[in-house]
């Protein structure tokens, strides 16, 4: 087969291919691949993304490793992944930083090269028949980027792979190229072999200086970022990029290099063979097991993501603790019970949000191996509730239980449990909402404001700044006032605290007169036609839709983007 590596610009694009075989070892690598008694992993096509989106907290090796759990096919043994993942990193010369930690925004951790190839190598696991790189060697010197270029095309002579790249400045990368094609605003400048694009050039008026490179030379001639400057300043004797792209695309159309190019389009298409077998997967057990370890590693390396709210949750459960110490049952202690509810319902949900940052991290790796098909969405999903699980429990429970000892809330065994799983349940729901905003708001500073007024809202509408009966009916009770968890939340936690509890009365004339816990919760306008258990249940409920939400908007976003794509391109 052929090593396709592609020549870019930001109006011009160029691609080039590097033909690794005969026609005849192409056809015996063919029946070889697809001959059934060979257990084979490969895959039709890999994208390798611009951006290089990693796991930063990951070694080299771990990113390698789970990503072979996750593509390759569940009849290979996992001694045998992990030899294979380990052979595809010392291809890429990435064996002496295998322990290394990718690193990113918090710390520094291998070089843009090296991320750049170990992306490369994530893709390259189960050896694509077709593999795309946009812009492998952006950001790299020229030397990185052709050691990189070169180690892939080595590869893919031996494998037999086809690679597509968009360069934007070639250099010496030009040197691995086979075959050319030029493209300028949609327009088919040029497709054929190099050695017949600079004779092209040459036939049609447009010679390469000596010493130029080739590439620079063809790109520069079809770029018309500068016509104008072309046009104003009379130093320049040259045609303007417009009037050469015009030259040589029509020369291109009547040219025997089209004409050469289509034959062997027909010859490819003639040689036929048996069609390629469909690539064994890994099953979803499979699939959801790596994730899950993949994340619950990441989460526990990212400060950020779980630890620094824990601290900043400790804290403030001890301070509010401190300053409710020890509440009574007088009558000012039920003003003094709703406000410590109220605080702690407000006050750790919202601090929820600070964990988005780094869940809008794990979008963008989930997005960008999506994009490959290393995963679906349901897997992503569950594996994100499973290894979040332990964290949030650690996060809620030490605090909750700390600063239920401290203020000496209602003592029971099932009331301090209610309150703990309250709560946590509350963590998990402003985390799926979060995953709602950040399928719809990739970056993380405007997800951070649109969490925040989110919460806002429902906090507004949540019955404890304004009882139920008191919001205007439109709009703020119905339906705000009914899809606000901050309702079921408060609602439950009174519920858990005065059910079967009295307080001793001072508004009363009469000596010795009580209130009951009743009696409060009527005036609070708390629903009691059912109980607390229902409305951690309503909780609940509402956390499984906000995950499924966050599905559904993956999935037809993924229905949307094609036909946007194709929408777009025949307004062109």
């Amino acid at each position: 087969m052929s090593s396709l590596p592609n020549v870019a610009a930001p109006h011009q694009q160029a691609a080039s291919t590097s033909s690794a075989e005969t026609t005849e070892e192409l056809v015996a690598d063919h029946k070889k691949e697809t001959d059934p008694r060979r257990r084979n992993p490969r895959r039709t096509k890999a994208y390798v993304t611009q951006d290089n989106v990693l796991m930063s907290t990951l070694s080299v090796r771990e990113a390698i490793y789970y990503s072979a759990h996750l593509q390759l096919p569940d009849t290979m043994l996992v001694s045998e992944k992990r030899t294979h993942a380990e052979h595809v990193i010392q291809e890429m010369r990435l064996d002496d930083i295998m322990d290394t930690r990718i690193g990113g925004r918090i710390t520094k951790g291998i070089s843009g090269g090296q991320r750049k190839r170990v992306s490369i190598c994530v893709e390259m696991l189960t050896r694509p028949r077709l593999l795309f790189l946009d812009e492998p060697t952006s950001g790299l010197d020229s030397a990185a980027s052709y050691h990189v270029m070169s180690h892939i095309t080595s590869v893919a002579a031996g494998e037999g792979m086809t690679v597509v790249a968009a360069v934007h400045q070639p250099g010496e990368v030009f040197e691995l190229f086979h075959s050319l094609c030029l493209l300028a605003h949609g327009r088919t400048v040029f497709l054929g072999t190099v050695s017949d694009a600079t004779e092209f050039f040459n036939l049609n008026g447009f010679p390469c200086p000596c010493l130029r490179n080739p590439s620079e030379h063809f790109l520069g001639t079809i770029n018309k970022d500068f016509d104008e400057e072309i046009v104003e300043d009379s130093r320049y004797r040259r045609k303007t990029a417009a009037k050469a792209i015009d030259t040589l695309t029509n020369a291109y159309q009547s040219s025997a290099y089209l004409e050469k190019t289509t034959n062997q389009i027909i010859q490819m298409k003639e040689m036929g063979g048996a069609p390629f077998r469909t690539r064994e997967r890994a099953s979803f057990c499979t699939k959801l097991l790596a994730l899950t370890k993949r994340s619950f590693v990441n989460m526990h390396r990212d400060m950020g993501y779980y630890w620094m709210r824990f601290a900043v949750f400790t804290v403030a459960c001890t301070c509010v603790g401190t300053v409710f110490h020890h509440i009574d049952n007088s009558y000012n202690s039920i003003q003094t019970r709703c406000n410590v509810i109220m605080y702690m319902t407000i006050f750790l949900t919202f601090m929820a949000i600070g964990g988005f940052p780094s869940f809008a991290e794990d979008i963008k790796v989930f997005r960008r191996e999506r994009l490959s098909g290393h995963y679906g969405v349901t897997e992503f999903v569950i594996s994100n509730t499973l290894s979040a699980t332990p964290y949030l429990a650690v996060m809620i429970i030490i605090p909750g239980a700390i600063l239920y000892y401290l203020t000496g809330l209602t003592r029971g065994g099932s009331n301090i449990a209610y309150f703990v799983v309250t709560l946590y349940m509350c963590i998990v729901l402003v985390e799926s909402i979060m995953m709602v905003i950040a399928a719809v708001v990739p970056d993380f500073l405007m997800g951070i404001v649109v969490g925040s007024g989110v919460q806002a809202l429902m906090m507004t509408n949540g019955g404890f700044f304004r009882l139920p009966n008191q919001l205007p009916k439109p709009v703020w009770k119905y339906p705000c006032y009914y899809i606000s968890f901050h309702k079921y939340a408060v609602q439950g936690f009174y519920k858990n605290e005065f059910v079967g509890q009295t307080f001793a009365s001072d508004q009363l004339i009469m000596a010795n007169a009580t209130i009951t816990g009743h009696q409060v919760l009527e005036a609070l306008q708390v629903e009691m036609w059912y109980s607390k258990w229902v409305n951690l249940a309503i909780l609940f409920g509402m956390a499984v839709i906000y995950r499924m939400m966050f599905f559904a908007i993956v999935k037809v976003a993924e229905g949307i983007r094609p036909k946007m794509r194709r929408m777009k391109c025949s307004l062109i």
